[in-house]
């Protein structure tokens, strides 16, 4: 997509009676084939793998964070080097997020968690043990305090704009507020509001920008719907942001479903969601990665997802194979010398065995990352893959079951 006019998003095949489907999005720097995970990079790098690597395992898109790449080498920089995927040696398609999970994450200093109760205790002042609030929020915009070295920084919605600008990804998301569960109602209520507003202000900076940034590819913008486990706040928030079309009359390009998600209602208020969004512009999922989450999401009409999730764990010696999740530097695997998985065909797999990798992990050595990363985000690319076929071959529902008993078999015993 070299301009804002051509389209951005064709649908493929439908799931009957479902939400779900098969899609394209079509970008400046290639179509992304949904659904379709995407791989996070939060610094313009996945930790432990090379760009090319992440090429090689088949991910389509990468995505980095807006507010990292602000403070650490800055935005300017990025811009000045041709932009984010010529920066780090991707060609590929890029997103940014925009710096609302850290509105949540350094305010409350929670990692992101998509199993959080809903039961729980709610609190507006509610804080992680050990942790300093460093996001303070109010209506125009949140005053952040660097992790780096404790300087003092204002991100509003129209920041946050010029930072993704400068960026230059070629999908990026409105500045938003992301709540927990823990939240009060009430405080629900004026964030998914608050959010609106900055919506409406992120749209009208995003085509002031595109106007200025002559030459530059089109970036194509999504809104983030919020509004946590109320049907009635996620419904108003996915229809009053597409009232949102700006001074062209354009408005986003698609959306971000996001917020602090009840593991046990995903699929029900992705439902919600998506039953308001129009159904021409593709839906992302932010913060998922677990297997049945994705067949669920899907389902109920996600396109595409991003997780740290699946690098993460693996720099701890946790392992996704179609029979579950392991940990490899435990004693069982130090004299098995066979791949991680036999039917993966990731270089770690073809190339290493699980005694290898058990000794690089006891070791300390910085190659067990490396091997385990190439690994997990393989085996969830591949699944989101295998999904988007399951459903052009009509059997989604054939492989979910067989994928889902599989993978959980152990759960069950």
């Amino acid at each position: 997509m070299s301009n804002p006019n051509d389209p951005f998003f064709s649908i493929g095949t439908r799931l009957e009676d479902r939400l779900g489907r098969s899609g394209t999005i079509h970008t400046p720097h290639g179509d992304i084939e949904t659904p379709a995970f995407i791989a996070v990079g939060t610094k313009a790098s996945v930790k432990a793998v090379l760009p090319e690597a992440m090429k090689d395992l088949g991910a389509q898109a990468v995505l980095a964070n807006a507010y990292h790449l602000y403070l650490q080498p800055g935005s300017d920089i990025v811009d000045e080097a041709g932009g984010l995927g010529k920066f780090m040696n991707w060609a590929g398609p890029t997103f940014t997020d925009s710096g609302g999970f850290q509105v949540m994450s350094l305010g409350v200093g929670f990692k992101k968690v998509i199993s959080m109760d809903a039961s729980r205790v709610e609190s507006d002042d509610v804080i992680a043990e050990g942790k300093e609030r460093l996001a303070h929020v109010d209506d125009d915009g949140v005053t952040f305090t660097s992790h780096l070295d404790g300087s003092k920084h204002r991100f509003t919605p129209e920041v946050s704009m010029q930072i993704q600008h400068r960026l230059g990804a070629d999908i990026m998301f409105a500045f938003d507020e992301l709540t927990t569960l823990m939240n009060t109602r009430g405080y629900q209520e004026m964030s998914v509001d608050r959010t609106q507003s900055w919506a409406r202000r992120c749209v009208l900076e995003h085509e002031r920008l595109t106007a200025e940034r002559v030459g530059k590819p089109y970036q194509a913008l999504f809104g983030v719907v919020q509004g946590a486990q109320y049907e009635d706040l996620r419904r108003k928030a996915a229809h009053d942001l597409e009232t949102i079309t700006g001074e062209t009359g354009r408005g986003f390009d698609g959306y971000g479903i996001g917020g602090a998600l009840e593991k046990q209602n995903l699929g029900t208020i992705t439902r919600w969601v998506n039953e308001e969004l129009p159904e021409h512009k593709p839906r992302h999922m932010l913060g998922i990665s677990e297997p049945d989450d994705f067949f669920t999401a899907i389902e109920n009409g996600a396109d595409t997802f991003d997780c740290v999730n699946p690098s993460r764990v693996a720099r701890n010696a946790a392992i996704y194979v179609p029979t579950g999740r392991f940990n490899i530097n435990t004693a069982k695997h130090r004299r098995d010398f066979t791949p991680i998985d036999e039917n993966c065909d990731c270089y770690t797999c073809a190339n290493y065995t699980r005694a290898y990798i058990h000794h690089l992990f006891k070791a300390k050595e910085m190659l067990a990352s490396t091997l385990c990363t190439i690994h997990n985000e393989r085996f969830t690319v591949k699944l989101v893959d295998d999904i988007r076929a399951s459903i052009e071959q009509g059997t989604f529902y054939e492989f979910k079951d067989e994928f889902l008993g599989r993978f959980y078999a152990s759960k069950k015993v």
